[in-house]
């Protein structure tokens, strides 16, 4: 499955790159009559510029429109079923934006993120605890700085000790890691 997981993203990403779109990531889900191959998608800020003065911190950029995921899902399904890359019968095909919550994966995501609110976990402790939520300040060379002192009421009382500083965290020791939607 990790070979078609490759080519599908491929595949994806091609089509995706035709359109000025991105692919921000593919899940497999389910087996036998109800498997799912779910994509997600955005349309990235012109060139993924720095923020600008005019831009609040924690503003998203770019977005998908359902006219995006539609097109793309058009184009994207034929080209899987003309090569027959989803081994193993029927999917169900499923293209939307990753959402105001969207999962940060990539280096870029972190650098393109800067001044947004995220909950980051950790796959080892730092200062007793895997937890954070905080506005990212800062990403560079493969660290980043979050300012734990805009966490809400909840996530500052599991971060204990932590809550109203700021910390420097390991890109490599990033397990997971969320936008939080500022609304």
């Amino acid at each position: 499955m990790a070979l078609a997981l490759e080519q599908v993203r491929e595949i994806a990403e091609r089509v995706a790159a035709s359109s000025g779109l991105e692919v921000v990531d593919i899940e497999f889900l389910g087996g036998g009559q109800s498997r799912m191959l779910r994509v997600f998608i955005d349309r990235p800020a012109a060139g993924d510029l720095p923020r600008t003065g005019d831009l609040e911190a924690g503003a998203v950029q770019g977005g998908v429109t359902h006219e995006d995921c539609a097109n793309f899902s058009r184009e994207f399904g034929t080209i899987l079923d003309v090569e027959d890359a989803v081994p193993g019968g029927s999917y169900t095909l499923e293209v939307s934006s990753p959402g105001l919550d969207r999962k940060l994966t990539k280096a870029a995501d972190f650098t393109r993120f800067i001044g947004s609110r995220m909950k980051v976990m950790t796959r080892q402790p730092v200062d007793n605890n895997r937890h954070f939520e905080g506005r990212l300040e800062s990403f560079q060379n493969g660290q980043l700085t979050l300012d734990l002192s805009v966490a809400s009421k909840k996530s500052r009382k599991k971060m204990g000790a932590a809550a109203g500083k700021k910390i420097e965290i390991e890109f490599a020791n990033v397990e997971r890691a969320n936008l939080v939607p500022e609304i």
